[in-house]
């Protein structure tokens, strides 16, 4: 693709964006608006897609750096939306079957994409925690090592050669030898043929046989071409995978593209540099004379009006700005007028008498107003500021002087000069903060007023109170490094594979939803777990920004039966991520920092590595067996040993620290629901794969063996046999079926549903029993069973109306 291309999506995306914002609403009701909030989903999802292409491919600097912004801005808005979508349908997961058509989107279209560019980004960190781990590990001598062989001397090669070339000649010559004594015995005459026969050496019944044999392979040869064509002409099967030339063509111009993005971006930080050093030479004392020449100009107007001196606003809000934006006003107040203090103390009495009256009823509203009203947006304001940039600066802009796309040095001088005014306009402040209280000791003098010394008893107390007790730094004169070694050699922070997201296959469910307070809560399949997975998991840990500014997610706990794929998902969350992966599994910590002591620096350890090497993942397998009521003797893992200090571990991650708690469990219904509770916020269940799902599984599985494998082998067939069988069950069959000695063998001996059958009978299904202890639990998790009581309520109030409508009717 061109430049030109993707500033024309580009200018799509933001038209599309524009219309999406103008129908954000100013203020909504989670479930009286419902639809509008799905609809807007959907729509930033779409848009969040498109976003990730062009910054992935758009070369232009200054226009990938908006188009960044934008990025980042979206992915939030739809983990807010997200959050409300949750919380009107008391539901985890979110069905929108019934918006697809109205807004003309395919399944594929709504499934939210991983962005690239923001791993991108942390390659090198990525790539230095990857050296350490390898270098520790190799130091220990746990690393698998490959042995690298020595080369090998000529004649010991020819040596070797020569004796398989002359084993090969060998069995040819015994199978050649074979042939022709087969041929002699099938020429011999049988005692029934005619005289002729005999004499010409022809054995009729074998020609019949040949003539029988060909004509009936020429025939079904036919008739499956015939059929291939039929079929592929109606759509039903796809065409047999060929290399395409343009496509592999597509690939290399896209690498290409990212390669000479990176050239520019750092011609454009170079000419950043050399702009602000210019600027700073040239402009940086005239303008903070003139700032503060304007600054002193306001101040003695303000006096000649009022009589007053005026009160100085912190640096941090930019005053400067906020008294040159609103001058000649009479709003503030004077620290000379003796009437202001005691106003504003009246006005704090008469607030706080009111909020104890007022406070009884709030408490009783507040959870249902929280409820019920959608959260206030902090990325709607960026992103009708990113639109404004656009169309101020890019909308109109004329390119056709610049066809390498590279930067544009007026724009990088405004955005410098607007930097550099913004810190001068802070410097402006502290000295007109200076000054302002030197004139205001003069005037107090003047006027005969004493100054009130501040009680420094009462500023400390305060101090005191606003301030949490820090935790003691149990390792202060190590670096983090070392740290990161030490956990890396005791196995505490471990590597983990390059899985991906996209390589947990299943298919979304896109059934229409359900009122929170009518009917069960709709099925919903493997693709809808790796969504939620991916916006509460993954979207938030990518920047800083990001999980500051959406819902805060602390943990997750997810369920479902062995093989289901709970590993996979984590270690695919990592590599999204870049994350480092600490293993907390009560089997992975037994004998490693013993007692009580050895408890307490394990757990500070992984807290302060974790915060200092972010974003990072902790997780812990069999996560139901620290709040296990009973463990059997012969269990020596002592898994409650993190009983009491994970809740305490949950509760001390703060908006800032981009750490997450991923628990894993078989069998989560032998825990203490209440302790589990207090510990993951967020639960979620990996169903059974339905018919769709395992389709898809089956067809992605054996593809990878034979290019025909859609066409030759019936998957249907696969897909309705393996029902009740987890994903694992499958992709382990597939491994045992197809060896390195079946794979060569598919073209002549083509593979049939029963070879995988009768290995994926051997395999464990997910029994009754298990798939109702699963159902029992899911009941049991906090948000089904404030959807249940949901349904409970409305029964109750349906009955009471039934029941007055019946008592009215008997009065009459």
């Amino acid at each position: 693709m061109s430049h030109k291309y993707y500033d024309k999506e580009f200018a799509h995306i933001q038209d599309y964006l524009s219309s999406t914002l103008n129908t954000e609403p100013s203020q909504t009701d989670r479930r009286e608006h419902r639809h509008l909030l799905a609809t807007l989903y959907l729509r930033y999802i779409v848009i969040s897609n498109k976003l990730s292409i062009c910054v992935d491919q758009m070369v232009q600097p200054q226009k990938r750096l908006l188009l960044r912004k934008l990025l980042e801005a979206v992915l939030g808005r739809i983990l807010e939306l997200k959050s409300d979508l949750v919380e009107a349908d008391l539901a985890e997961w979110t069905h929108c079957g019934d918006l697809l058509e109205k807004l003309g989107l395919t399944p594929f279209e709504t499934e939210l994409e991983i962005p690239s560019c923001f791993r991108n980004e942390r390659e090198e960190d990525i790539a230095y925690k990857k050296r350490i781990i390898e270098m520790v590990l190799n130091k220990l001598g746990f690393a698998e090592k490959v042995e690298e062989k020595s080369p090998m001397a000529e004649q010991q090669a020819i040596l070797i050669v020569q004796t398989h070339e002359r084993a090969r000649q060998g069995r040819l010559r015994a199978q050649f030898m074979k042939e022709i004594r087969s041929m002699k015995e099938k020429n011999k005459p049988s005692e029934g043929e005619d005289v002729e026969t005999k004499a010409r050496g022809i054995n009729m019944g074998a020609a019949l046989k040949i003539q029988k044999i060909w004509r009936g392979y020429v025939a079904r040869r036919a008739t499956r071409r015939r059929k291939l064509q039929e079929m592929l002409l109606i759509g039903m099967i796809p065409s047999p995978k060929k290399k395409n030339e343009e496509i592999e063509k597509d690939l290399q111009n896209k690498e290409r593209r990212r390669q000479l993005q990176k050239e520019r971006q750092k011609v454009y930080d170079l000419e950043i540099k050399n702009i602000r050093r210019n600027l700073e030479k040239t402009q940086r004392g005239p303008v903070l004379e003139q700032l503060s020449d304007q600054v002193r100009g306001w101040l003695h107007e303000y006096k000649a009006q009022t009589g007053k001196i005026p009160e100085y606003t912190g640096s941090e809000r930019s005053a400067s700005r906020l008294m040159l934006s609103r001058q000649g006003t009479e709003s503030e107040t004077s620290k000379s007028t003796p009437g202001s203090s005691k106003d504003s103390k009246s006005k704090q009495k008469d607030k706080s008498a009111k909020g104890a009256k007022e406070g009884k009823s709030q408490v009783e509203t507040e959870e249902e107003d929280i409820r019920s009203k959608a959260l206030v947006s902090t990325f709607l304001p960026e992103l009708n500021v990113r639109k404004e940039e656009y169309d101020e600066i890019w909308r109109y802009k004329d390119e056709s002087a610049n066809p390498g796309q590279n930067h544009y040095n007026d724009i990088i001088e405004h955005e410098q000069m607007t930097e550099m005014e913004n810190e001068l306009r802070r410097i402006v402040d502290e000295m007109m903060k200076a000054e302002l209280m030197l004139l205001q000791e003069a005037y107090d003098k003047d006027k005969g007023y004493k100054g009130k010394k501040k009680s420094s008893k009462k500023t400390r107390k305060a101090g005191k109170k606003g301030k949490k007790k820090k935790e003691k730094d149990l390792t202060p004169d190590r670096t983090t490094e070392s740290l990161f070694e030490e956990l890396v050699a005791n196995g505490i922070i471990k590597q983990y594979p390059e899985i991906w997201m996209k390589d947990f296959i299943g298919e979304k469910s896109f059934n229409t939803p359900a009122p929170y307070n009518k009917g069960r809560e709709p099925s919903y399949g493997l693709g809808d777990v790796r969504q939620i997975l991916i916006e509460y998991c993954v979207i938030p840990l990518l920047t800083k920004k990001l999980h500051q500014s959406t819902p805060h997610i602390k943990s997750v706990f997810l369920a479902g039966p062995s093989g289901s794929g709970k590993d996979m998902l984590v270690q695919a969350i990592c590599n999204e991520t870049g994350a480092v992966l600490f293993d907390l599994t009560p089997a992975n910590i037994v004998g490693k920092y013993p007692g009580k002591s050895g408890l307490i620096m394990l757990i500070h350890l992984i807290v302060k590595v974790s915060k200092l090497l972010q974003p990072s993942i902790i997780y812990m397998g069999n996560a139901e067996r620290p709040f296990v009521k009973k463990i059997p003797k012969t269990d020596r893992t002592d898994p409650k040993r993190f009983k009491k200090d994970l809740p305490k571990i949950v509760k001390n991650f703060s908006p800032e620290d981009r750490v997450i708690l991923i628990g894993v469990s078989d069998n989560p219904w032998e825990s203490d629901q209440k302790m589990l509770q207090q510990v993951y916020q967020k639960f979620l269940m990996i169903p059974r794969p339905n018919y769709s799902s395992r389709y898809f599984i089956w067809t992605h599985l054996l593809s990878q063996y034979m290019s025909v494998s859609c066409i030759k082998f019936d998957t249907s067939v696969m897909s309705k046999i393996s029902d009740g069988y987890t994903v694992g069950s499958i992709v382990a069959t597939v491994a045992e079926v197809i060896t390195v000695k079946r794979m060569l063998q598919l073209r002549i001996h083509p593979l049939s549903p029963l070879e995988l059958v009768n290995v994926l009978c051997k395999k464990t299904p997910i029994y009754k029993e298990e798939e109702e202890a699963f159902d029992s639990w899911w009941s049991k998790v906090p948000i089904v069973r404030r959807r249940t009581r949901a349904v409970e309520l409305l029964l109750e109030e349906e009955a009471d109306m039934q029941a007055k409508q019946a008592s009215a009717k008997n009065k009459k």
